[in-house]
């Protein structure tokens, strides 16, 4: 898969499906290009790109198995299903995510129902059946958020999802995941847990959107608020880093930053420095995949199952929790929407799981808060 750029008629970046002679994948193609350039119905350019992975697995299959896309039927589908069930991800060596799975199934019968629709193709390749979507169990306070139908047409193909409550990470959990993390990525880790910055945000974050602090009072101002130019769904959103973190960030790009690319510029006179705040060993700006592999690798030497993730989780319920103290003597003070806007969530219902999370986690949460918002730091570095 490619990324084009600065063709004519085509926005920039968009992938190529491109099949194992080089030819482009037209039906594929072609269905991206709808979605992305068809007024009312655009999507973003990292929704395309996921759809776009997700297309490429699912016509590398077909190839594979020499198959006409065309000819796939309910039992093709269920056969690429099942095969993500019973095998690990060829790039993770972990075992698919039952979510994952429904994403990718998901994602082929879009398209198939958009080649239905253009006439590409007779009938569609799956079925639909009744869900119901409301349990027996209503959450009583959180009850008028859920404006669902009871029942819905749900794809046969998928499977059942049973609920995953987020947790967070106790101190000694981090203190070890912190030991494992190498520069830049312990730095990183730091921004994503003291802000609850998604992946694409953190390798997004440009050196010159780190704010000179220096004739600011901790005391008075221990956070500083920083727009993101990069965000899920380009939907606008600031960020509030900890000052301690902001001294950190400065230290990393004096020290550890600025030898890197002294050692660069010497090894290779042409070398040009990014914009981009984090650079990997090679003075690259740091890959959502190198960081997720880098995070993955910690959470298994620390013998941890989770991800990066997991501390945007960590944040959020550390939030909830100490603005929850706060609402105590400020009645007007609105915990959860206030949480919805620091995570950038579309909807509240996104946020409101952490509520039930809270509940569950009441100890380590009260020990978080005191390593997260007390004197503790994850380094020891000024």
């Amino acid at each position: 898969m490619r990324a084009v750029a600065g063709v004519d008629g085509i926005p920039n970046g968009f992938p190529i499906l491109l099949d194992a002679r080089m030819s482009i994948v037209e039906p594929a193609f072609s269905y991206l290009l709808e979605l992305s350039t068809i007024p009312g119905r655009s999507h973003a350019t990292e929704t395309l790109r996921t759809y776009s992975e997700h297309l490429h697995d699912w016509f590398d299959t077909l190839e594979q198995s020499e198959l006409d896309w065309r000819l796939a039927n309910e039992g093709t589908i269920a056969a690429y299903r099942n095969r993500m069930l019973s095998a690990p991800s060829p790039h993770t060596r972990r075992p698919y995510a039952r979510s994952t799975v429904n994403d990718r199934v998901r994602t082929v019968c879009r398209f198939y129902s958009w080649a239905h629709r253009r006439r590409l193709i007779d009938a569609l390749p799956f079925d639909y059946i009744d869900v119901s979507l409301r349990s027996a169990r209503r959450q009583g306070m959180l009850a008028h958020l859920d404006h669902r139908p009871p029942v819905v047409m749900a794809n046969v193909l998928t499977i059942s999802e049973a609920e995953r409550l987020p947790r967070p990470l106790r101190v000694d959990q981090l203190q070890c995941l912190f030991q494992h993390l190498d520069p830049p990525y312990g730095l990183i880790a730091e921004w994503a847990l003291a802000t609850g910055m998604r992946r694409k945000e953190l390798c997004g974050l440009q050196l010159y959107q780190v704010p000179e602090v220096a004739h600011l009072d901790v005391d008075q101002a221990p956070l500083v608020s920083i727009p993101l130019t990069i965000t899920k769904g380009d939907r606008p959103r600031s960020v509030y880093p900890p000052l301690r973190l902001i001294d950190r960030t400065h230290w990393y790009v004096g020290e550890e930053r600025a030898a890197l690319v002294k050692r660069l510029r010497r090894a290779q006179p042409g070398y040009r420095v990014p914009a981009a705040l984090f650079l990997n060993s090679k003075g690259k700006p740091v890959s959502r995949a190198r960081l997720s592999a880098a995070f993955g690798t910690a959470f298994g030497a620390a013998g941890l199952i989770g991800s990066g993730h997991w501390l945007r989780h960590t944040f959020a319920m550390t939030m909830l929790v100490r603005l929850q103290k706060q609402a105590t003597t400020a009645p007007d003070l609105n915990p959860l929407k206030i949480v919805q806007v620091l995570l950038g969530h579309a909807s509240i219902q996104s946020t409101a799981i952490y509520l039930r999370c809270v509940e569950l986690h009441a100890d380590t949460l009260a020990e978080s808060l005191a390593y997260l918002y007390g004197e503790l730091v994850p380094h020891d570095r000024p």
